[in-house]
């Protein structure tokens, strides 16, 4: 399911829910009693795609079968960042982004870790004593079958059941969850979304995410430009780390808890200035100022690369394709 455009219907699939049903627990030292005991999903889950989904899932449902609680455990910054001291990976969902993703599973809690140089030199018997049993004295774990922790790595799935039937706490372990590209069976991962949204091919990010994949930010003031030219727009800063293809796409933007669809360009304007990154959305057939405003950006299609046109004219002429184009996508 690759391509240029949408292949089929949309998935009805809303974009990110409110953020704030979402408890997010950075010091565990000070742990809610209610929460201790709880069933965890361990995991980066940048993406919160298939995978994690299914990861979720089975926590979910260990959880309701010991009556417990149900969260997941995450981490910030990205380990590959910590390690490589500066920011390397491409982050598919940013902190905000990913919780609000997990909001939308249903969960209502996220324990964030800050992975720093005391947690990278933990020992796995030691994450699981002091992390796992002391501070949150889990009833059960679950984590994906390619997960490792604990410093260098060296905690595996199998050491972490064999850990739980020390602690006395359950684990499952997810086997690798495949989803249908183009006919042929792919292992979810986030790298190959990564991967597919760097070549602007949405609709494989899509099938792997199980979702759209969604950017969120507030409204920033911009050159104002697009507003001379009749086609004003809301400018968005994405996260530093974002490496998605530059070029114009088919969009759908949530405002004020109303979804509209839109056209948005990512790049650098290179007839224009050339400058630094930003996304430019222009909202059809609406016209109220959203200044401070956050947005989410559901990517539905792509539409083209970003080129630089010989003057306003020509790149104006192209931007009335570009709308009549994701109308039609998006009708």
């Amino acid at each position: 399911m690759t391509g240029q455009g949408l292949h089929g219907s949309l998935p009805a699939m809303s974009l990110l829910p409110p953020v704030s049903g979402l408890a997010v627990i950075k010091d565990l030292e000070r742990l809610p009693k209610a929460l201790k005991g709880a069933v965890v999903a361990i995991g980066n889950f940048d993406g919160v795609h298939r995978g994690h989904s299914v990861v979720v899932r089975a926590a979910e449902a260990s959880a309701a079968r010991l009556n417990k609680p149900c969260a997941v455990l995450t981490f910030e910054p990205h380990p590959a960042d910590y390690f490589a001291g500066r920011p390397v990976i491409y982050r598919l969902t940013p902190e905000r982004e990913k919780g609000a993703l997990l909001a939308g599973l249903g969960l209502e809690t996220m324990f964030v870790l800050n992975f720093d140089a005391a947690l990278a030199g933990l020992a796995a018997e030691e994450f699981v004593r002091q992390v796992l049993v002391e501070q949150l004295a889990i009833s059960g774990a679950v984590v994906g079958y390619d997960f490792h922790f604990g410093k260098g790595r060296e905690g595996s799935p199998a050491f972490l059941k064999e850990a739980g039937a020390r602690y006395g706490f359950s684990v499952k372990v997810v086997e690798k969850v495949l989803a249908d590209v183009d006919g042929s069976p792919e292992a979810v991962h986030s790298a190959d979304t990564r991967k597919a949204l760097e070549e602007g091919d949405v609709a494989k990010a899509r099938v792997l995410l199980g979702h759209d994949y969604v950017v969120s930010g507030e409204v920033v003031h911009g050159q104002k430009l697009g507003r001379e030219l009749g086609f004003p727009t809301a400018n968005l800063i994405l996260d530093p780390s974002c490496r998605l293809r530059y070029g114009i796409y088919a969009v759908r933007v949530r405002v004020d808890g109303v979804v509209r669809d839109g056209v948005a360009s990512w790049g650098r304007r290179p007839t224009v200035d050339n400058g630094p990154p930003w996304l430019e959305i222009y909202l059809l057939d609406f016209k109220d100022d959203l200044y401070g405003k956050t947005l989410d950006v559901r990517f539905a299609a792509w539409i083209r690369p970003e080129v630089k046109f010989d003057g306003l004219e020509a790149l104006v002429a192209q931007i009335e394709k570009d709308v009549e184009e994701a109308r039609a996508l998006l009708a």
